[in-house]
């Protein structure tokens, strides 16, 4: 009986260290296995798409939330009720994990009826190719606005962003140029803010344009020539006055009887819009009137009504 039930004890010991043997086993196999899956799953993980010009600006967030309490706070308190962060969170939402060169004007509207606003009547300024004069003059006199001055362009004036399908669902290395897709972050975006901001334009409006650009002051496939100009509207605006820059030292390559400017009176006739243009300004000129506006060569500048 001894010898019988010690031959059942070792048959059970054998019995367990091989079961335990088994699990071990298999217990290494499967981190072997999981080890070889994970590795695989990151050799074949998507990278992020390439494009041609910059990608998403450093820390968009903070740069976004300070310009937004900035605008809304100390430039244009009367605009407090604004929520910063849902006007943030909305901007994230229309681009973030998306494919950049499928950007859809859905995407943006909430943010756009989070962040527009009023314009006040006789002080709506467009421009094109003259950019850093526009603001130039803005910026020291308060009687007009440009886009960039409203909240949506103060945000992303000189901002970049992009998203991308895989992680982290932003693209700080690259973001598409118009010219590799339309429908990018970039062009869907002011192109709806330039929309909304013809749209609120009323009284007379101010179109500074560049004289000394050999093909032309006025060009249909600008944001104003395509966008903007059609999307005025002339129930609310009374008339349109024509602002023609010519470079200091440069060309006058055109007048307010040139080829160009003429196209875009016709275009603004056949939208029943009246119109003025004041021809031969200069840089200097402009700004000059800033500080003396009674001058007589500043009626341009005082022309709002």
């Amino acid at each position: 009986m001894p010898l019988q039930q010690g031959s059942a004890r070792t048959r059970q010991r054998t019995v367990l260290l091989v079961g335990i043997a088994v699990l071990l086993a298999a217990l290494v196999l499967a981190v072997v296995l999981a080890s070889v899956l994970t590795h695989g799953k990151q050799e074949v993980s998507p990278k992020m798409l390439k494009w041609k010009d910059r990608g998403t600006t450093r820390n968009l967030q903070e740069v976004i939330l300070g310009r937004c309490y900035s605008y809304v706070m100390a430039r244009y308190p009367q605009l407090g009720d604004k929520d910063c962060l849902k006007i943030w969170e909305s901007l994230k939402h229309a681009f973030i994990y998306k494919n950049p060169c499928n950007i859809t004007s859905e995407d943006y509207q909430p943010l756009m009826e989070l962040a527009s606003h009023p314009i006040p009547c006789n002080k709506s300024l467009f421009w094109s190719k003259t950019s850093d004069l526009a603001h130039r003059y803005t910026k020291s006199n308060q009687n007009f606005l440009t886009l960039e001055d409203t909240l949506l362009g103060y945000m992303a004036d000189r901002v970049s962003w992009c998203g991308d399908p895989s992680a982290p669902g932003i693209n700080y290395e690259s973001c598409p140029k118009r010219s590799e897709c339309e429908s990018n972050p970039s062009s869907v975006f002011w192109k709806m803010a330039s929309k909304r901001f013809a749209e609120a334009a009323c009284g007379v409006v101010q179109v500074m344009l560049n004289g000394s650009i050999e093909a032309g002051a006025f060009r249909s496939s600008s944001i104003f020539g395509s966008i903007e100009i059609f999307n005025l509207n002339p129930d609310k605006v009374s008339a349109v006055h024509i602002w023609l820059m010519h470079d200091i030292g440069g060309p006058q390559s055109e007048s307010c009887s040139g080829h160009s400017i003429k196209r875009l009176k016709s275009i603004l006739e056949d939208r029943n819009f009246k119109i003025t243009c004041e021809d031969n300004y200069r840089p200097v000129q402009l700004l000059q009137c800033v500080h003396n506006p009674d001058h007589t060569d500043c009626r341009l500048c005082t022309n709002t009504t």
